[in-house]
């Protein structure tokens, strides 16, 4: 994660008035927050996370070494009291909290950080983590100097390596659950699928308040699985849900008017919408449309003929900007900004088209072989937000001859096909972003499992691809900032010309946040509403 300051001053009186407001202590502890995750976790296991309700629950129950305070996007201390970085970044120190215990009484040690980081550097596990502290090929270690004290290298040079261990929960050596021991404030308590979660507090939590009071000041979560948007809005005005998050703009604008205090449009998030065409070489699909996916101009015509402004106005109700590669206007940092977003041109789509081959038979777009340009698109269902967006891209489509065929599906289905079977051929999602480049390497890298369009490959299969893993690399090893940003500035050039990825728009963050609840701080950078859960707490006293 990052740890630059964005608009200090006001992040800076954000935290004193917080600080004003927190010196008494709550007004009461106890009592259960909920709210939803759209969709079963795909695993409860921190170090193997590809979905979102997997991130929320990884979140909720893992611990750090650090931790990023999403208000100041500073890095703060949390396992680790302290650190250095070595050699020029290639390696990294930690010193331990002394006295912390696992949720089952085990011991943190430095024995743990060294399995815990050698488990996400197994190549067996796939863990995407592994990416983000590898910046080219070699192998993680860690060393154990005391107890207290761990020492970990990675291959090559990585700017804001302690950034890196943000989103790496550590793990106990000695524990034989599944999912192990945690670190985190809560721990899971109860999972019934199609239903809920429910996370209990982590008695053993190491953290205390400045009145030396134990935290989390709640007693429980639950996590109500709802893919029902119109369920979750209900059950939010009935005060029985407490946090929304990804708050789609027609309910925004409808919470708005009714009780305007309990939602917030926080700005540009970091967050994206966009199509990928699946462009792996064993999928099953028929060869002559990977044939069509692999062609650039091909990719090209479609981004042209889809009218991101219309996108933007028609179903964000503008609350999202059109989208021109990777980077949010939001991450003031790191966007490239002589990239502007794709204008809509049908006409320079269908010029585009033909250069590739396709002519127009009637109303309907052929390739070169006479066959009809017809695919499907894979998205989640539940979403009106995308329900919407893919039948204006539909009929944008439609205008240039090609026939779309929408197919919603549920998020376990959707992610086994993206993932693993590779049955599909075109996928509209979001993405969920960070602000450091390094956060995404498990996207850009062609090695990796995010590379979504075509993982996992053993080395590059186009020169681009090549390309951006050696822009990669050298951000992440770069010293110099001017240097990072160059790099990731063609990185996102690179992604705008070829597009592998077709940005749609960036959203904005919208939450939806219950007056009963005290020392809430939404933020853009998710999760954007709970992320200091551990301080939160009800305005009333709910037991304890």
């Amino acid at each position: 994660m990052s740890i630059r300051r964005l608009f200090p001053l006001l992040a800076l009186a954000v935290v004193l008035c917080a600080a004003a407001a927190t010196v008494g202590g709550p007004p009461g502890t106890g009592g259960e927050l909920r709210f939803a995750v759209r969709a079963e976790p795909k695993t409860l296991d921190p170090h193997v996370v590809v979905d979102e309700p997997s991130q929320v629950v990884a979140y909720l129950t893992g611990g750090g070494l650090v931790r990023e305070n999403r208000l100041t996007q500073e890095l703060e201390p949390a396992l680790a009291t302290r650190w250095r970085v070595l050699e020029g970044g290639a390696a990294i120190e930690f010193t331990l909290r002394q006295g912390v215990r696992f949720s089952d009484g085990a011991p943190f040690t430095a024995e743990d950080v060294a399995f815990t980081i050698r488990r996400v550097a197994d190549p067996a596990l796939h863990s995407p983590l592994a990416e983000t502290l590898r910046s080219g090929s070699g192998a993680i270690r860690a060393e154990v100097k005391s107890p207290t004290v761990v020492v970990v290298r990675v291959p090559n040079r990585i700017a804001n390596l302690a950034g890196m261990f943000d989103g790496i929960a550590m793990v106990s050596s000695k524990s034989k659950t599944n999912p192990p021991a945690g670190l985190g404030p809560f721990v899971i308590a109860e999972y019934k699928p199609a239903s809920h979660l429910l996370l209990r507090r982590n008695a053993n939590y190491w953290k205390k308040d400045a009145a030396g009071r134990p935290l989390p000041y709640l007693d429980s979560i639950r996590l109500d699985i709802l893919a029902n948007r119109e369920l979750e809005m209900m059950r939010f005005r009935k005060g029985e849900i407490h946090l929304l998050n990804g708050l789609e703009a027609e309910s925004f604008d409808r919470f708005a008017k009714e009780t305007p205090g309990a939602v917030r449009d926080l700005g540009p998030s970091l967050d994206s919408e966009q199509i990928w065409f699946n462009q792996v070489p064993t999928a099953p699909i028929p060869a002559y449309k990977r044939e069509w996916f692999r062609n650039v101009e091909f990719r090209r015509a479609i981004s042209a003929a889809i009218n991101r402004a219309d996108l933007c106005r028609l179903v964000y109700r503008g609350h999202a900007s059109p989208a021109d590669g990777p980077v949010s206007p939001g991450n003031h940092a790191w966007i490239n900004t002589k990239l502007k977003p794709a204008a809509y041109a049908p006409q320079a789509a269908r010029e585009r088209l033909a250069k590739a081959g396709f002519r127009m038979q009637g109303a309907t777009l052929v390739d070169s072989g006479g066959r009809p340009v017809e695919f499907s698109l894979v998205t989640n269902a539940g979403s009106k937000i995308r329900e919407r967006t893919a039948a204006l891209i539909q009929q944008d489509l439609a205008k240039i001859g090609i026939k779309l065929n929408v197919v919603p599906m549920d998020f376990p289905s959707l992610i086994e096909r993206i993932m693993r079977t590779y049955q599909y051929e075109a996928c509209m999602l979001g993405q969920i972003a960070d602000p450091d480049p390094n956060e995404m390497m498990n996207v850009w890298r062609s090695s990796a499992a995010n590379h979504q369009w075509n993982p996992n490959q053993k080395k590059p299969e186009t020169t681009w691809e090549a390309e951006l893993d050696r822009l990669m690399d050298e951000q992440a090893s770069a010293v110099d900032p001017k240097k990072r940003k160059a790099a990731y500035d063609r990185v996102q050039e690179i992604a705008a010309d070829q597009l592998p990825f077709i940005y749609l728009v960036h959203k904005n963050a919208l939450v939806g946040v219950s007056p009963s609840l005290w020392n809430t701080k939404p933020a853009v950078l998710r999760p954007q509403t709970f992320w200091n859960v551990d301080t939160l707490a009800f305005n009333a006293p709910r037991g304890r």
